[in-house]
């Protein structure tokens, strides 16, 4: 008896198309609009362990998550001038945080926007995005030199909102390049879709690059791994201000509520940056503090409820070599520095050493990451290991 196996071959476009650069590119055959599809994944392994001066490490605990899958598409409408970018979060850390103001839904969309280079060096964004806050926050997480953000972005940073932003460059002489950004947003975070609670939000940013240009946007790219040939610079500062905010980390955070509904309070967010890279070596530094002009939660009638506002300062430098094998090593140092006498926190210390492989930059990557995690007179620390493989079409 014999047996007849046939194989049956389906056919395939063969796309020009180079890894990285999007599943799939399209251009309009009148050039009147394009669009550029790509899909990102991250998975992650997270494992924590007690670490206490007198008994060492303790029992730990661990996990595994598929931390980002995203969805983004972009292009042009009608004229290169008019530019849009969609990209949806699909995992449950990215769709969760729901409240009564955005109706209990998951909250899907990361970015919706558009993009109106209107005149000469004048671009108008419109829509939701990031703000120009702190550095480590404008990156993408696609593009981080650790397996996620330092501790400064998850107690400081402003995050995305609902609004315009104005935006202008300029060069002095021919290299030394000035970008100047404003920002008028909601002040409630992305995705808030019933009410405007207490005011609008204001932020103003200048960054200065005194060496021109890095390459492929390379001052908000972690690591350095487009090897730059001569040393480049960039150094940015923004000033946030949020009016009769009711969050009590600006636009982000809890709601401060009270007796009559919700407490509203002027907060500022200042935020100090810098990223430095020449050859395979990269430098990441960023301050940021956090002020308010009522930093305790009141009640109608002056009691504090017990709520504060989250204000204090923040430090975290980091930096990193790329060797030719495309390795790195990468160390980090973070401070938070809460005001004790307002929040009762202690300072918060934390030790990053990183190694990364990355096989195309950071399209096709693997990451780890060891960090030990302090608090100011406490006998228990903490010590977490994280490895995160990342694909990036």
């Amino acid at each position: 008896m014999s047996v007849m196996i046939t194989l049956v071959g389906f056919s395939q476009d063969i796309t020009k198309n180079k890894f990285g650069k999007g599943l799939y590119n399209v251009v309009a055959e009148d050039s009147s609009y394009s669009m550029n599809f790509a899909l990102r994944i991250q998975s992650l392994y997270i494992g924590e362990w007690n670490v206490n001066d007198s008994t060492g490490l303790g029992p730990g605990s661990s996990e595994f998550l598929i931390r980002r899958a995203r969805l983004k598409f972009e292009g042009f409408a009608y004229s290169p001038k008019l530019k849009y970018k969609v990209e949806l979060g699909l995992t449950n850390r990215d769709i969760s945080g729901a409240s009564t103001h955005n109706s209990g839904s998951p909250r899907l969309i990361l970015d919706a926007l558009i993009k109106w280079n209107f005149y000469k060096n004048l671009e108008l964004w419109a829509g939701q995005t990031k703000l120009p806050g702190n550095r480590e926050r404008v990156i993408s997480s696609a593009n981080l030199q650790f397996v996620d953000r330092s501790k400064l972005n998850s107690n400081f940073n402003i995050d995305r909102d609902m609004g315009a932003q104005l935006r202008h460059h300029f060069k002095l002489g021919e290299n030394f390049i000035i970008n100047e950004m404003f920002s008028v947003s909601q002040g409630e975070g992305r995705n808030v879709t019933e009410a405007n609670l207490g005011g609008y939000q204001y932020t103003s940013r200048v960054e200065l690059l005194p060496f021109g240009k890095f390459q492929s946007k390379g001052d908000y790219v972690g690591s350095s791994v487009k090897r730059e040939e001569k040393p480049k610079l960039a150094l940015g500062a923004t000033y946030d201000m949020h009016d009769r905010a009711v969050k009590d980390k600006s636009n982000q955070g809890s709601y401060m509520t009270n007796d009559v509904g919700y407490f509203e309070t002027d907060i500022v967010t200042l935020f100090g940056d810098m990223m430095f890279k020449y050859g395979g070596f990269s430098l990441m530094a960023e301050y940021a503090a956090r002020t308010a002009e009522q930093d305790s939660v009141l009640n109608s009638d002056g009691t504090k409820t017990g709520a504060v506002v989250a204000v204090g300062t923040g430090v975290n430098t980091q930096m990193g070599y790329v060797f030719k094998n495309n390795w790195e090593v990468a160390g980090r140092y973070t401070l938070t520095q809460w005001d004790e006498k307002v929040t009762g926190k202690k300072p918060q210390t934390q030790y990053t050493f990183g190694v990364s492989k990355f096989f195309k930059e950071h399209k096709l990557k693997v990451q780890s990451d060891l960090t030990y995690s302090t608090t100011e007179d406490d006998p228990d620390s903490e010590l977490i290991y994280r490895l995160q493989f990342e694909l990036h079409f």
